[in-house]
């Protein structure tokens, strides 16, 4: 019996070694499978200061909804084309047929600018490139946007104008309309209006309306923003807190729920990227670009084949003259309320 008792006793201690031994290769295991670690691909103060060069001297609030609609390529895209087919649009039926669409606040929002919209669109490259930036580093993309603002003050470039006001609050510049129903969207060359010149967006296209050829600032065509009072998405449910540093939307801050872009800070907290893969319903184009209702489920197929998992564009074939939509539109074409003389000029 004693015998029995130690021979059953040593049984059992083995299995239990053996089940703690696979049990502890097993975790071995599940570690050497996990993804790795991703570290954030910092961008460098001076290259998120080229990225935020053409939008930096927009005012405030529409700078906000530039970087929240930049995490919404696809939607981008998306409105412009939907835009151009219907030019017929204006006013109070526009903003009535875009409250219509499945789209992010802040891409509706930029349907009252339709020169800003086709903008994103034909830059598309650089477009994401804002986005997965805003996404990743948000404080520095802010910081860049204020050196920026300084550096065209001490130009010269950048006061206070009938067609907006510029103030100094503590450390920070602000910029925002004389007349808060209508907004007038500065017209220079990014590359030039600062001052010491700065190396240009590579395949940057110069859309018409937005670029003045020239080392100053030129206003054009004020766009009333009125028509769009009554939904949530116009024009004054936007601003920026430059204090906290953060988007206001609707009087809070501004989240996106975009999954076109990785949040790399997030990465690896028991599900991978945060909001990771590609989202949307896609759409097809006459001339070939995307399939028919492909999804960017990951398949990274068509229009959006230049990104990878982190929402970064990579070897854009589509960049620079090549839009989606096709043709042009002049910077206040059509929609976003009326329009009203500029008067600005060059300055």
């Amino acid at each position: 019996m004693k015998f029995l008792k130690q021979t059953l006793s040593l049984f059992l201690s083995c299995c239990v070694a053996l089940a703690t031994a696979r049990a502890g290769l097993a975790a071995q295991s599940d570690e050497s499978s996990a993804p790795p670690q991703v570290q954030a691909a910092q961008q460098t103060a001076v290259q998120l200061q080229q990225l935020v060069a053409p939008i930096a001297l927009y005012p405030d609030a529409l700078v906000a909804q530039i970087l929240a609609a930049a995490t919404y390529p696809d939607q981008v895209v998306e409105a412009d084309r939907w835009m151009q087919q219907h030019s017929d649009l204006k006013e109070k039926k526009l903003g009535e047929e875009v409250n219509k669409q499945p789209w992010d606040p802040s891409v509706k929002a930029l349907t009252e600018f339709p020169s800003v919209l086709a903008n994103m669109d034909k830059n598309l490259s650089w477009t994401s490139s804002l986005g997965d930036a805003y996404v990743n580093q948000e404080q520095d993309v802010m910081n860049a946007i204020q050196v920026m603002r300084e550096r065209a003050e001490k130009a010269g470039n950048l006061k206070s104008t009938s067609q907006e006001n510029v103030t100094q609050q503590g450390q920070t510049i602000a910029i925002e309309p004389a007349d808060s129903e209508v907004v007038y969207v500065p017209e220079y060359d990014p590359w030039l209006v600062y001052g010491e010149p700065i190396g240009i967006w590579p395949d940057w296209y110069r859309y018409p309306g937005l670029f003045f050829d020239g080392p100053g600032i030129a206003f054009g065509f004020g766009f009333g923003v009125g028509f769009f009072g009554g939904y949530g998405w116009g024009w004054h449910n936007w601003g920026y807190d430059w204090h906290h540093h953060g988007i206001r939307f609707d009087h809070h801050h501004y989240e996106s729920h975009s999954r076109i872009f990785a949040n790399r800070n997030n990465f690896n907290r028991g599900r991978g990227f945060h909001d990771g893969g590609f989202r949307g319903g896609g759409f097809s184009d006459s001339r070939g670009f995307g399939g028919s209702h492909h999804g960017f489920d990951g398949t990274r197929s068509g229009a959006f084949s230049g990104f990878n998992h982190g929402g970064i564009a990579r070897g854009f074939s589509y960049r620079g003259r090549s839009s989606f939509g096709g043709g042009f539109r002049g910077g206040g074409g059509f929609g976003g309320g009326g329009f009203h003389g500029g008067g600005g000029g060059r300055r």
